[in-house]
Order: structure tokens, then sequence, then C-alpha cells
């Protein structure tokens, strides 16, 4: 080899090596630090679009989960208003049961009538009362849709129901000067009417819990799809950072010996 002074060609070879080196030492300590494979898209650009795409996923179907626990919420809201109503309509039937019985003065009809008024009063109250985060649950019919998914139209309706006195054919019930005809058939067809409505929202309180379910078993899944995506391997990377250890040290130590080796044409001098 020629012994020359102006172009070093270990000491270039040695450099390159240990800028190398030191790539790969300081691409794992940054792994091993974030503990992410994929830190930056130069790290793999493919990699990172899909685990970005997973990550939004994710977080979509996080959320949707807690809008599935809030219509669960809604439901029992509504559920347990419509169960007060109906306490108040088995009690009102059970007056009017009490009121047929011929033994009765003028003045126990009045006071059947008064309790009876007293219940249906209640019935209108919770009806108009009953709110969850500011919409009232029975005093209008109306529909809510509820996002259940990451993406456009996947929801789940809860269909929501009018029930006050006058919607149950109550409010003019009478069992003392004006009685009504066939009383019992008319709570009857009221205490219908309830239970129907608590029946459609028992069954989309079902529905919301099953979507719950999927949803944290879809988010469990698409985590650990992206895990192995962008997360690091500790025994990859703590292997690669000892290796990176040794190969800076050695290089290194070559370069400085390579940088020692134009001295050498000095002796040729002398």
């Amino acid at each position: 080899m020629a012994q020359v002074i102006n172009t070093n060609t270990m000491s270039l070879m040695a450099k390159n090596n240990l800028n190398n080196s030191q790539s790969v030492l300081s691409t794992s300590i940054e792994r091993l630090s974030s503990g992410m494979r994929i830190n930056s898209a130069k790290d793999d650009a493919a990699g990172q679009a899909i685990a970005n795409r997973f990550s939004s996923n994710i977080k979509g179907l996080t959320q949707a989960a807690r809008n599935a626990n809030d219509g669960i919420s809604l439901a029992q809201t509504t559920e347990g208003a419509l169960n007060e109503i109906n306490n108040n309509v088995q009690r009102i039937r059970e007056l009017t049961v009490q009121a047929a019985n011929g033994t009765n003065s003028e003045s126990d009809l009045v006071s059947i009538q008064n309790e009876i008024d007293q219940r249906l009063d209640e019935i209108d109250r919770v009806s108009k009362q009953t709110d969850f985060n500011g919409s009232k649950v029975l005093s209008e019919d109306k529909t809510l849709k509820i996002q259940v998914g990451a993406n456009d139209g996947e929801t789940i309706e809860i269909n929501l129901k009018k029930i006050d006195s006058t919607e149950l054919g109550l409010n003019a019930f009478n069992v003392s000067d004006s009685p009504t005809a066939d009383p019992l058939k008319t709570i009857d067809t009221a205490l219908s009417k309830i239970d129907a409505l608590r029946g459609q929202l028992g069954a989309v309180q079902n529905r919301f819990e099953s979507t719950v379910t999927n949803i944290n078993n879809t988010v469990n899944n698409l985590s650990s799809a992206r895990s192995r995506i962008e997360d690091a391997d500790y025994a990859t990377e703590v292997s690669n950072m000892t290796r990176g250890q040794i190969l800076q040290q050695a290089g290194t130590s070559v370069l400085a010996q390579a940088n020692q080796v134009p001295q050498s044409v000095l002796s040729l001098l002398q």
C-alpha cells in the first residue's frame, strides 16, 4: 500500500464504521427509552401508517363504548322512572278494587278518590321532571341516536315515549261521583303501555351491553395488533445496544490507530 499523507483511507473507513455503530446504538437506546420500535416515519413508514389507523379506530371505539354506557344509563334512568309510575298505577288499581265495595260510604269514596288524584299528580310530576343530562325522557316522544362505532352510521336508536296520566288514559279517572266506565280495564290498559315501554328499554339495554362487550374485544385485538407493529422488542433491542456499544468501543480504538498511520511517513524523512 502506498504511503500517503493527504488521504488517510483507513481512518475514513474506521470513521464510517464508527458512525454506523453510533447510529445502531442511538436507535436502540431511543427504542428502549421510548418502548417503541417506530418513533418516526423513517423507522417504518408503512408500519407507522397502519399503526396510526389502528390508533384512530381504538380511540373512536373507546369513545363509542363510553357512548354505549351513556345509553345504558339513559335507559336505566327512564326505566327507573317508569317503575315509579307503574307503582302508582298499581296502587290506583288497588284503590279501584277497594272502591268497588257497596259497603263504602260517600266519605270513604271521597277519601279513596283523593289518594287516586294524588297518585295521578305524582305520575305527572315524574313524567315532567325525569331528566337525563338535560333531556326530559318521559315528557315527549323522541328518538335518540347513540354513536356506538368508529365510523359513520354505526348507531343505536332509543325510542322514548311520553308517559303521563293523559297518555295512560287516566287523567279523568274517577271512582267517586262520576265513576269511570270499566275502571279496571282502563288501568290494565295503562299498565300494558308501561310494560311495553319498559320491555323496549330492557331490550335496548341488553343490546348496548352486548355492544360494549364487542367493542372492548375489538379494542383489545386492535391494541395487540398495533403493539406487534410499533412496540419495541426489548430482547432484540438490548442485544442491538450491546452490539453497538462493543462496535463503538472497537471503532474508537481502531480510529485512533488509523489516525496514527500518517505519522509513519515521517520516519521516511528522517
